[in-house]
Parts: structure tokens; sequence; C-alpha cells
């Protein structure tokens, strides 16, 4: 059949899955092309199926690299320029960044913890050092707010809360999830910025509750833009461009309810599957797993 008409076609009217059938073939030793090493077992469009699946699947995030690290990751043996060529031939590209927005409003007289981070946001270990951070998401019933908190060991999102109203028990109720999931031994860092929710007595009070230590990022001066690498809280922001990019950006949102479900699915998805390119192509859970194995032989 595939003579006379491309395997894509014959999926999509048998309503089958082309990656499957690809790789259904590839276990039954069919191969995709002949040749000797499993690289060479993919013909063009076998590898493009895979591709657009993968590329469907993120919601169109990764570009070349990214996606040649993901093929590699699910046993397709394939060399970085053959992707690139191909989702270049084939119009296959990341989808741009949107412009990140600021949130935050520092103008009160709440006082203002020291910066006790000094833009260094590579721990050593988890539970060390959480980044928190708000941005809104718009829908045709009016904005919803997202707080969340970021472990920035593995960069992993372990507490998050989404309301209508950007107020103090917004950022309180991700604290609280995170510091439930993960119980974090004190004298852990909380950093942010000097927005009036995560000021607020009652936010700081929780914060000495649970045995962290607040740290703030100083204000900002002409020089640095959104897109400066020396950003106050830039892994927290990148977090947003990403989030934005792959469930918002684009989207028109009818509900609240509607964003909500598209948030927390690329959460999770984030969480759990996402390459991280400063985490060696892993996700944030598989880097901190490997971690934690690593810590198990060493004291064995």
């Amino acid at each position: 059949m595939k003579r006379c008409y491309p395997v894509s076609i014959s999926c999509e009217v048998l309503q089958v899955s082309a990656s499957g059938y690809f790789n259904w073939l590839r276990r039954q030793g069919g191969g995709c092309g002949g040749g000797g090493r499993a690289a060479a077992r993919y013909s063009d469009e076998a590898l493009l199926a895979h591709i657009r699946a993968i590329h469907a699947e993120v919601k169109g995030e990764y570009g070349w690299p990214r996606m040649h690290k993901e093929l590699v990751a699910r046993g397709i043996r394939v060399g970085k320029e053959r992707v690139r060529r191909l989702m270049q031939q084939h119009g296959i590209h990341a989808r741009s960044k949107p412009k990140f927005v600021v949130t935050t409003d520092s103008r009160h007289s709440l006082p203002v913890a020291p910066d006790l981070v000094q833009r260094r946001f590579n721990p050593e270990a988890p539970n060390r050092l959480w980044s928190g951070d708000i941005t809104y998401i718009a829908t045709d019933e009016g904005w919803l707010y997202l707080a969340a908190v970021i472990d920035l060991f593995g960069r992993q999102v372990v507490g998050w809360s989404l309301q209508e109203r950007m107020h103090t028990g917004l950022v309180k109720d991700a604290l609280a999830m995170a510091w439930w999931r993960r119980r974090p031994p004190p004298g852990l860092i909380f950093h942010c910025d000097r927005g009036s929710q995560y000021c607020s007595h009652e936010f700081q009070q929780a914060l000495r509750d649970w045995g962290m230590r607040s740290s703030m990022s100083r204000k900002g001066n002409c020089w640095e833009n959104e897109r400066s690498e020396f950003r106050h809280n830039a892994p927290t922001e990148s977090f947003w461009g990403r989030l934005k990019t792959a469930s918002v950006h684009g989207c028109k949102f009818a509900t609240r309810e509607q964003a909500r479900q598209a948030v927390l699915d690329w959460v999770a998805f984030y969480n759990h599957r996402r390459l991280h390119s400063s985490l060696g192509y892993l996700s944030p859970m598989q880097f901190e797993q490997r971690w934690y194995e690593a810590q198990r032989k060493n004291a064995a």
C-alpha cells in the first residue's frame, strides 16, 4: 500500500498513530529503510512522523536540539543534523516566547528582606533554595492568577496556587503546598521579588513558622531588561516564559477552569517529562531522582 499512498495518509485513514506504526514495524524487524544501524532503519518519513508527534505532544515548545535529545531518549538513534534539516524543511520550529510582563507591585511601605542569593541560583542539593513568583492569565471570565514555588536545585515546581485575586493568600497557599509536599529542613532560603504579597506580615510569619529564611531581589535599574540573563529571579521568569509559550500564548480561554486545566496539565508535563538543557537534558524529577540515587550509592 505504501507504494501507492504515503504511510502518514494511510495511518490517518485507518485512524492509527503513524509513530506507533513505525515503532511496531521496527519491533517486527521490518525496519523503515534498511541498513545495519538503528538510525538507518528510519526513513525520513518515519523520522518526520516521530518529530511531528513529539512536536504536538510538547505543544510546539522544542527546537531541534531538544527534539534530538527527546528522540534519543525514546530509543531513536539519529544524528543532530538530520533532525535539524528535517524540522527546517518542514517548517517545524519552537514557538517564540512572549514578552515577559512584570506583575510586581513594590510600591509599599512594608519591610523588605535582604538579598541572600545575589543571583546565585544553583544550590548544591534539593530543599535549600526555593523561588516564588506570580503571573496572570487572561480568560473571558477575567484574570486567573498563578503563584508558583520552584526548587532551584532541579527546577521542579513544588507548590502552586491558582486564584481569581492576587492577594497574600495566593502566595501563602503555594508555599503551604510546597512545604507539605517536601517538608524541608530549617534554614531553607525562599527567594522572591519585593511584591506586597511576599512582604506582607502574614506571608513573612508563615516563612518563620516553617523555619525558612526570606530573601528578596534588589530593585532593578535601567540597564536590565526582560532579555537580560542577569535578571533578579531569572529561573522563575524563564519558567513563566516556557509555560506561556506552551499552554497560554495564542490560546483563548472561555473560563478560568479551562485555563486552570491547561496550566496544571503543563506543570505536570514540565515536572515529569520536559527536558531541561541546564539539567543535562533531563526532566526536573529525573534530575532530582538521579541525585538521590547517587547519594544512596555514596552512603553505601
